[in-house]
């Protein structure tokens, strides 16, 4: 039987919205919200949290202890380490990556992402290969051996700090397949980076999570087609805002690499 488990990565150190994992909406923290929907998953074994050793993450593993969750501590920066010395105490077949400043995240999206990776035995699948999907659903699922090798291999500051970009970006070294939308609804963003990505998601979890606990997708696609001057409090943001930030230090590493064999 497949062994599947579930990744939450978490940190407090965020340089737009610092603490933003531990932020209340309604009755819970970000955090506890990613927790739990994660453990909603049909499909997912073992769910963990892998956090830092820095002080200021504490609060993250008193959570988790609250939550009876397994924790992790490691590279606050070097995340692809981090996954990799917390998914090796478990040795799992597939490890599925969800980032903690997505509350809204979908278990059934998740287990569609799943069940596709496994029926097309593949190395690496998400839901954002071609984004279709809101910004805050988005998930990945790779191999154990995919991340081994991505540990092994990785040398840019991109791959090291966004886990998956190694593997993502050489098709030639590995199987990559993804699940789209039946349509296109990827400029709406769920996700939390900004204080107005907070406000939005304070009024839908207000208006949708008091409601129906378990709402899905399509619970706040049914409340913003209501509300649609809700979605206008955080347009406007770019989506992979992080991971440009991490472009760009790719480009000093690699001149710095340059230079040192001039």
């Amino acid at each position: 039987m497949t062994k599947i488990i579930a990744i939450i990565q978490a940190r407090t150190g965020s340089t737009r919205l610092p603490g933003k994992v531990l932020l209340p909406l309604e009755d819970k923290t970000v955090l506890e919200h990613v927790i739990e929907r994660t453990r909603k998953s049909r499909l997912i074994d073992k769910t963990i949290v892998a956090t830092s050793i820095k002080k200021q993450d504490l609060p993250i593993v008193k959570i988790c202890a609250g939550k009876k969750i397994q924790v992790f501590t490691g590279s606050e920066t070097n995340v692809l380490d981090r996954y990799y010395q917390a998914a090796r105490l478990f040795l799992p077949d597939n490890i599925v990556r969800i980032t903690a400043d997505c509350p809204a995240i979908d278990p059934v999206i998740i287990d569609k992402t799943i069940t596709k990776h496994l029926k097309e035995n593949a190395d690496y699948t998400t839901n954002n290969l071609i984004p279709t999907y809101p910004h805050g659903l988005d998930l990945e699922i790779f191999t154990f051996k995919a991340l081994e090798q991505a540990w092994k291999k990785a040398k840019k500051p991109s791959e090291k700090e966004h886990v998956s970009p190694y593997i993502r970006y050489n098709p030639s070294l590995f199987k990559i397949t993804g699940i789209e939308y039946k349509k296109n609804i990827k400029d709406k963003r769920w996700t939390l980076d900004e204080p107005r990505d907070y406000e939005l998601l304070k009024i839908i979890f207000k208006n949708v999570y008091t409601k129906k606990p378990n709402f899905l997708m399509e619970d706040i696609l049914k409340f913003l087609k209501a509300n649609p001057e809700v979605e206008k409090i955080n347009c406007g943001i770019s989506r992979n805002e992080g991971y440009l930030k991490s472009l760009k230090e790719d480009e000093i590493f690699m001149d710095r690499i340059k230079r040192k064999k001039e």
